[in-house]
């Protein structure tokens, strides 16, 4: 048993699921804000990694400022959507507004292969030194930049949603909208800035998981990933979507690892979170900390 690369795998799988976190607290946002599961979360990854890359290699500009740059966009990329395909779409059975996330998940994903084409495409050197070591392991130097972005994004949603005004006014109609829009709260604007928050939030991870692997089609696939660590912390809960994107991020890893030294079954860093899901289902289907709605007819 090879209990330094456990410990490697463990740790390795801490950083990334502090990530996987991050694009969860996006899922959770949404859903708080409008009740609605949005399907092309992965895609929000994908736009922001592609818009990120094409900035640094056609422009010579400076990694920090390019990102800026992508998140300014990715600010009114999502408040954009929200306003022109998804706000007529207010008061229509919630199964509409889903197809219409499945709709853009398919159409970004067309478009970005479209610009950029099929192939990834690496990123330009950010970092001088591309390995640290910590505690005696080796640890990619974007990974430990993307862990410490990570806590500032938490921190920041904590601070966001306790104490400033339109974070108060976007608890407010997660909790009733009616209520809500009865106070003076401006549920449209609630919504936009949601989305708006969402897709700079997931432009982040797309970018650190791009300077890791390159830029490809394959990003998308994150939205999915997330999705058993939104569904194991609770589909309405910010602090069960870090803990349960933490969960995954080391049940992947560990997967792995048995699966290399035991099984040999194969695959199983990409299906072990789906299985995790479907136990999560059967067993405790609001999650760790959700929301338990009860029904009375």
């Amino acid at each position: 048993m090879d209990t330094t690369l456990l410990f490697q795998l463990v740790l390795n799988g801490l950083i990334v699921g502090a990530l996987y976190g991050v694009v969860a607290m996006s899922f959770v946002l949404i859903y708080k804000a409008s009740q609605v599961v949005n399907f092309a979360q992965g895609e929000f990854l994908l736009v922001g990694a592609w818009v990120c890359w094409w900035l640094l290699t056609t422009w010579p500009i400076p990694f920090w400022a390019g990102f800026l740059v992508t998140l300014a966009f990715m600010t009114a990329f999502g408040m954009l959507l929200q306003v022109i395909v998804l706000r007529p779409l207010i008061g229509e059975p919630v199964i509409s507004v889903i197809m219409a996330t499945v709709g853009l998940s398919i159409f970004f994903q067309a478009l970005m292969k479209w610009i950029f084409g099929v192939f990834a495409q690496p990123f330009p050197p950010i970092f001088a030194v591309e390995r640290v070591r910590v505690l005696g392991l080796e640890v990619q130097s974007v990974y430990l930049a993307s862990l410490g972005v990570s806590a500032l994004i938490m921190l920041g949603f904590w601070w966001f949603f306790t104490y400033s005004k339109h974070g108060l006014a976007m608890r407010a109609t997660a909790f009733d909208q009616q209520v809500a829009q009865s106070l003076g709260v401006s549920v449209p604007r609630v919504f936009a800035m949601s989305w708006a928050i969402s897709a700079v939030v997931s432009a982040v991870a797309g970018v650190v998981v791009g300077v890791v692997n390159g830029v490809s089609s394959a990003l998308s696939f994150y939205g999915i990933k997330v999705f058993p660590a939104v569904i194991l912390g609770g589909l309405d809960s910010i602090v069960g979507a870090v803990l349960g994107g933490l969960i995954v991020g080391v049940l992947e890893n560990v997967a792995q690892y048995v699966d290399a030294e035991w099984l040999n079954w194969g695959n199983m860093y990409q299906i072990a979170p789906f299985y995790a899901l479907i136990l999560i289902l059967l067993i405790k289907p609001y999650g760790l900390f959700g929301t338990r709605n009860i029904e009375r007819v």
